[in-house]
């Protein structure tokens, strides 16, 4: 996530994600912080941190980092210091999107599969303790990052743009921070919600069963199993869209620990490496913010939540105009 120059179609790709991305987050801290949508705190908890965080990645990866780094070339943005905080603060934010995603999946999954724990674990206090957390450590994990570039040239004794020190892929202690970083986001994490969500997915096909059983030939339809059913779907959505959405950084990653070709950094916008770098960074930002969407679009509270904020201001001017 370097703010280096894109091809005009990745770079129109950001904007498109940044003017998308921008209010469709704002619109999902409002409705989901007004607490209408039916969901318990603890969820509400969860879904807010999360939409508060992905429009963060939108503000500081996509806005400030990609299409400032595109459209901004010899701005403040563009400095080695400027590049540095920015891709450091895209990371941090990156990684809390991931993890807040996995505390929620293992929330869930808790409240489906472990109804002993339930009342214990899936508490506001607890939300509320588990996304500090994550976020904490988020921060702390990606400070190294800010030690990692170097200017690609010095003008006039200003540093412009930020490469990676050869260091970076020499010294043993950067290797094991390499390997780490790559494990804790995406690797883990990844490994974590599709084994969560085959546990929860299981349980709920257990419990279905078990249901027709008891209800015999009864031809009524059971709505509590169409609501199971709604979550099948709803956890397959999360794993194929992690999985989909993050193929691509996987690949990349051990392509370059496998070959040592580094990482690209030239400006030939046809080159292969480049294509494949860019395609990852961008899905990568993406993944970090179809989350809400996944879990709260889906349902139909928040949708006739959605519909009654952009009618607002119509039935505001009607209520006005009658009076």
């Amino acid at each position: 996530m370097h703010g280096a120059a894109n091809s005009p179609v990745f770079a129109i790709c950001y904007c498109v994600l940044g003017v998308l991305g921008v209010p469709a987050n704002l619109l999902a801290i409002i409705i989901l912080s007004r607490g209408r949508c039916g969901l318990s705190r603890c969820i509400t908890f969860y879904l807010v941190a999360i939409a508060v965080n992905d429009f963060l990645v939108i503000v500081i990866a996509v806005i400030l980092n990609r299409i400032g780094g595109t459209y901004f070339r010899f701005s403040l943005l563009s400095t080695t210091p400027g590049c540095t905080v920015t891709s450091m603060l895209a990371y941090t934010t990156r990684d809390a999107s991931v993890w807040l995603t996995v505390a929620f999946t293992i929330d869930r999954f808790v409240a489906i599969c472990w109804q002993s724990l339930k009342t214990r674990y899936c508490t506001e206090k607890n939300a509320a303790l588990i996304i500090g957390i994550i976020c904490a450590l988020s921060c702390v994990k990606n400070v190294p990052y800010f030690f990692i570039h170097e200017p690609l040239y010095i003008l006039d004794g200003v540093p412009w743009f930020c490469g990676i020190k050869d260091s970076y892929y020499v010294l043993r202690i950067w290797q094991v921070y390499d390997w780490m970083d790559h494990i804790l986001t995406p690797f883990l994490p990844f490994f974590l919600i599709l084994l969560l969500n085959i546990f929860t997915v299981k349980h709920i096909i257990s419990a279905s069963r078990a249901r027709k059983r008891l209800r015999g030939t009864e031809n009524r339809e059971d709505q509590e199993m169409a609501n199971r059913r709604k979550s099948i779907i709803l956890l397959f959505a999360i794993s194929l869209s992690f999985l989909l959405l993050w193929v691509t950084y996987i690949g990349r990653f051990l392509h370059v620990r496998i070959t040592g070709e580094g990482y690209f950094t030239g400006l030939d916008f046809n080159d292969p490496r480049y294509i494949l770098q860019e395609m990852t960074n961008l899905l990568q930002l993406v993944s970090s913010c179809n989350n809400v969407f996944i879990y709260a679009v889906s349902q139909n509270k928040f949708r006739e939540e959605v519909q009654k904020l952009m009618l607002f201001p119509y039935t505001r001017m009607a209520s006005c105009l009658k009076k």
